[in-house]
């Protein structure tokens, strides 16, 4: 599947991925669940994220904090609000420790708690992606605060890209405790 060009093509991606994630977690055996994410000893694994994210509950804290991100975003700026994407403080060279930040907030939620968290923010996205029109998603000139980007390519990465990156690592997971 190519990267989402108008509004059904990124519900389409968006629910797919969704419903590939869940897949895969419905199928985690109660080892692959309990047993830390660690990726240590693996050189080709760089990025913080490999070592910051210890078990399912962090992926999906991870992928709820950018929903939350995303949909409050958006509606400040539509209702008129002027707000950046990332939070006062944090910039694009930044963002890993806003992403830290979110990961020592949700060390107290439960599995079950991050499941419903990202089950609940995933349709509040869906509804506010429902409720644009393809060119408001996929137009440049449509909203200014998006800067050079399309307010789309926003839900992509925060929807589909990011499910797509949640399933890759916990796939990683389970071939590393498998030895697949």
């Amino acid at each position: 599947m190519g990267r989402p060009q108008n509004k059904a093509e990124l519900i389409d991606a968006a629910n797919t991925n969704y419903e590939k994630l869940f897949q895969i977690i419905d199928s985690m055996t109660e080892e692959e669940l309990n047993t830390p994410f660690d990726f240590s000893d693996d050189d080709k694994k760089k990025e913080a994220h490999w070592k910051r994210d210890k078990n399912l509950r962090d992926v999906l804290m991870h992928l709820h904090e950018w929903h939350k991100l995303v949909l409050d975003w958006v509606e400040n700026n539509r209702a008129g609000i002027k707000k950046p994407f990332l939070p006062e403080g944090y910039n694009w060279r930044t963002y890993g420790d806003m992403n830290i930040l979110f990961w020592k907030n949700c060390q107290n939620v439960s599995l079950e708690e991050a499941k419903k968290l990202f089950q609940e923010s995933h349709e509040k996205v869906m509804t506010a992606i429902e409720a644009m029109t393809s060119e408001e998603l996929f137009s440049k000139s449509v909203y200014d605060w998006v800067g050079g980007s399309t307010l789309g390519s926003y839900y992509i990465s925060t929807t589909s890209s990011h499910y797509d990156w949640a399933i890759k690592k916990i796939k990683a997971h389970r071939k590393r405790l498998n030895g697949k």
